[in-house]
């Protein structure tokens, strides 16, 4: 019988307003954009559908706004078979939103106002203890309040039950609470800001990679965009080169990436296999617009990654 990965998100959720465009508007100046798009995102939301169209058992720990946004993220979630439980509603707030900006080669500029996200507190990590425990892995980004993803790490520590940290956006971290999670994920960004050191080569990013594992990170898995991941740890540094597609959009790719990696290395324990797939899955998911629905099932992602294999 194949195993079922089971797996908490502990984070954030939004709704996206993807606004296609030629160029940025100067200061002052109105533009007339090509197209507008609604949709579900949020770093923990994205990562946690990303996880449940792959077939993991998922269940999401998260705050919505007391409006029809949040009304239909919750929907959202229990239509991808996501344990909605702790999906709360707060009163008298509004649900985090993401304005996107996609240029025409499909790079993008994100803000994000936190909304509930903001209400996400650390008793709701433990509140939620009867769904978490048990999972393969915990999942955590840095859209809520730190504190709640301080405790989220201990109760994982406390529990056995290995942590993986996405630091985005990227903030000051107590890095003695934080070496403590069992992969470390930024981008090449968040590595810079979070070391304080140069990322502009790969010669770079392993430099500051390490600095983590010698300051007692265990893992740290680092994605480059179309330069695809480094895995840094103790003796132990592989660059694994970017899938060449198409690109269309690549919002929500790295979150594409973190889903899918956490669902196969919990599928199959091989963290370097793991990482290799999840390159694929997020260079496939950049194929077609918007972040949830641009994701892959299973069976799909299967399908179009031996397809571009033969064709590659």
């Amino acid at each position: 019988m194949t195993k079922v990965p089971k797996i908490a998100v502990i984070g954030s959720n939004m709704i996206d307003l993807v606004t296609n465009i030629q160029r940025m508007p100067n200061e002052g100046e109105t533009l007339e954009a090509p197209s507008f798009d609604l949709g579900f995102g949020g770093k923990g939301a994205n990562q946690a559908v990303a996880a449940a169209k792959l077939g993991a058992e998922v269940v999401m720990v998260t705050k919505v706004g007391d409006d029809m946004f949040g009304r239909g993220v919750k929907e959202n979630f229990a239509a991808f078979g996501i344990d909605t439980t702790y999906v709360e509603a707060v009163p008298g707030v509004t649900n985090g939103v993401a304005p996107i900006f996609v240029d025409e080669d499909g790079s993008n500029r994100i803000l994000i106002v936190k909304g509930a996200n903001n209400h996400l507190l650390p008793e709701d990590v433990d509140k939620a203890q009867d769904k978490v425990l048990g999972s393969d892995f915990i999942l955590l980004q840095l859209e809520v309040p730190l504190e709640t993803v301080y405790r989220a790490i201990e109760f994982g520590v406390e529990n056995n039950i290995p942590v993986i940290l996405n630091p985005a956006p990227a903030q000051a971290l107590d890095f003695e609470r934080v070496k403590q999670v069992s992969v470390f994920v930024p981008n090449e960004v968040e590595l810079q800001m979070i070391t304080g050191m140069p990322t502009s080569t790969l010669e770079e990013v392993q430099q500051a990679g390490e600095k983590l594992l010698h300051e007692g990170m265990k893992t740290v898995l680092v994605t480059l965009g179309s330069k695809g991941a480094m895995l840094l740890q103790e003796g132990l540094c592989r660059v694994f080169p970017a899938v060449k597609v198409a690109t269309k959009d690549t919002t929500g790719a790295g979150d594409a990436f973190i889903g899918s990696f956490a669902y196969y290395y919990a599928l199959t324990g091989d963290i370097e296999q793991a990482v290799e797939t999840a390159n694929h899955y997020a260079a496939l998911s950049t194929l077609n617009t918007g972040t949830q629905k641009a994701f892959y099932s299973r069976e799909d992602f299967e399908r179009e990654r031996a397809a571009s294999t033969k064709e590659g």
